[in-house]
């Protein structure tokens, strides 16, 4: 018989050994995760961490890795699946973004992500909903959270709450001025967040297109996107929205970005040209990307980022 397994004497001074109930709750939620997609008749998927060409986007700078980078966000070849034929497919991987470090942040984090063919970003907020409560009554068997003394009910439904609505309840300037003054992300980021914090999960929806370069435009209002972040307790949890399949439409909208990038100064890509060969293919779909370290930390009722996983960069 093997010797009963005893921890080394020094590992309470190490930070992994304070932290094993987040860690060991971070192994209960992935496994809720999995579960709910797995019952749901989603099938789990494997892409690539390493790609030439990842989507240009204004703010999101990729980290070089020889002669391609690591990924952003597994989008686009999940996307590539979908034009192959899959319906519903979901992936938790390592992402990867340069000079992202922070309370919030890593440069290298985990995310959950997930798309579904024929449905829209409507279907989204609800099964978004679902996926939330069911991986807390799996954790805790309750149906709210509790964060800083105050119970977060997730029993449906949650508040959908329009961008345009946002800024007239919280800012001090409309949508449209923030835009023309450039000021839309410091107003979204100081005004409205914070806001966000109340005894419900809120959805946030209806973006400025042009604020969302993989998105669809709302057929009633194509200066709208048809996407949302879901905020819990002030924290945001999740991006997501309707996708774009016009592909001519969609080249137009990454060289904007490139464009975008080299005035700012930022490093350029290459053109996603696989992805972009793929789009006619893709069916109307819609996709998500969740922050699984954030969804520990709202389960941990953790406050920094560094609560939840088990090595940050610092620690080497």
């Amino acid at each position: 018989m093997p010797p009963a397994f005893a921890p080394p004497k020094a590992s309470a001074v190490f930070r992994q050994g304070q932290i094993r109930a987040n860690l060991e709750l971070r192994g209960r939620v992935i496994h809720a995760v999995r579960r709910f997609f797995t019952e749901a008749n989603f099938l789990e998927v494997d892409t690539p961490v390493r790609t030439p060409a990842p989507a240009p986007e204004l703010h999101i700078d990729a980290i070089a890795s020889e002669d391609g980078f690591l990924h952003t966000s597994p989008e686009l070849y999940m996307k590539r699946l979908l034009a192959s034929g899959y319906e519903r497919i979901f992936q938790i991987c390592k992402c990867f973004r340069r000079d992202e470090r922070g309370g919030r942040h890593l440069p290298e984090f985990t995310m959950l992500e997930w798309y579904v063919a024929g449905a829209d970003y409507r279907y989204l907020m609800d099964q978004t909903e679902s996926l939330i409560r069911s991986v807390c009554r799996q954790v805790h068997g309750v149906d709210y959270l509790v964060r800083r003394g105050r119970r977060i009910s997730l029993l449906p439904s949650w508040p959908r709450l329009t961008v345009e609505e946002a800024f007239r309840r919280y800012a001090e300037t409309d949508m449209a001025a923030a835009l023309t003054d450039e000021r839309f992300d410091e107003a979204i980021a100081f005004a409205i967040e914070p806001r966000l914090a109340g005894e419900t999960p809120v959805f946030l929806c209806d973006y400025p297109a042009g604020k969302t370069p993989l998105a669809r435009p709302r057929a009633d209002r194509p200066d709208l996107a048809e996407r949302f972040e879901l905020y819990i307790d002030g924290l945001e949890i999740c991006n997501a929205f309707s996708e774009l399949t016009d592909a001519a439409e969609q080249r137009r909208r990454f060289d904007a970005e490139l464009a975008a990038r080299k005035a700012l100064g930022r490093p350029g890509y290459p053109v996603p040209e696989a992805f972009l060969s793929a789009l006619p293919a893709m069916p109307e779909s819609a996709g998500c990307a969740l922050g699984l370290d954030r969804l520990v930390m709202l389960f941990a009722g953790a406050e920094r980022i560094d609560e939840v996983v088990a090595f940050v960069p610092e620690e080497g």
